[in-house]
């Protein structure tokens, strides 16, 4: 094991609140109502069309494609204007990331928040210079969770997936994990609509405080056993 790679909202960071202020803004346009930040909270996952798309169906008729278009360039240039401002990272994570690198681990974001959006709120929280390389939904024409954007993660940190373990919050980092054939860590204070123990992840924690227990756990389980009746 010599990378750990993380979702970003929902893993690492609280962005519901600068996520729901920007997305009610495109709903007031539209003449829709607001969410709640605890609707909001179930409707992001997949990027920021499916989010548009779950807000305009809760919210009245369903949008064709040109008004999702259309929202999603709202939504993010209203998204630019408050990339961190009611945002915060979970507690305990930044130990947790400076545990890792000091243990030699390289570190990344795979994400399918807009590409160019999760390098500003990256930079917003400066959290950049934490991770060898941090790829969002965009920057390629496949997204999580196809296997190929995990594995343009690990190639940017110099590594190859197999050397990694995923941490995330969803059914889709989940399945990220799967196709990618490397083990996941889930953790339970996350987005996920459904219970996460019901996600199928190696490890759920509750704290970042458990973060490297869990992948030291991991690391040992795949480690080649002893054949019996060896000297």
């Amino acid at each position: 094991m010599r990378g750990v790679i993380f979702d970003l909202d929902g893993t690492l960071i609280d962005s519901i609140p600068d996520v729901v202020g920007s997305l009610n803004a495109v709903l007031r346009s539209a003449g829709r109502r607001e969410i709640s930040v605890a609707e909001g909270r179930l409707m992001v996952g997949g990027g920021a069309e499916p989010l548009l798309d779950r807000a305009f169906r809760a919210t009245g008729d369903p949008a064709n494609g040109a008004e999702i278009g259309a929202g999603v360039a709202a939504f993010l240039e209203e998204y630019k204007s408050r990339p961190a401002l009611e945002t915060t990272i979970y507690p305990g994570a930044e130990a947790a990331l400076d545990e890792l690198a000091s243990a030699g681990y390289a570190l990344g974001i795979c994400t399918n928040k807009p590409h160019q959006m999760a390098l500003t709120v990256l930079d917003a929280l400066n959290l950049t210079d934490r991770f060898a390389c941090s790829i969002g939904k965009g920057a390629f024409d496949y997204h999580k969770p196809d296997r190929r954007h995990y594995d343009a993660v690990a190639t940017g940190m110099g590594i190859e997936a197999r050397e990694t373990v995923y941490i995330g919050d969803s059914s889709t980092d989940v399945e990220t994990a799967r196709a990618a054939n490397v083990p996941v860590v889930v953790v339970t204070f996350g987005y996920n609509a459904a219970p996460v123990e019901t996600l199928g992840a190696d490890r759920l924690i509750d704290s970042f405080s458990e973060l490297s227990a869990a992948i030291g756990s991991i690391t040992e389980a795949t480690l080649p056993q002893p054949s019996g009746g060896g000297r």
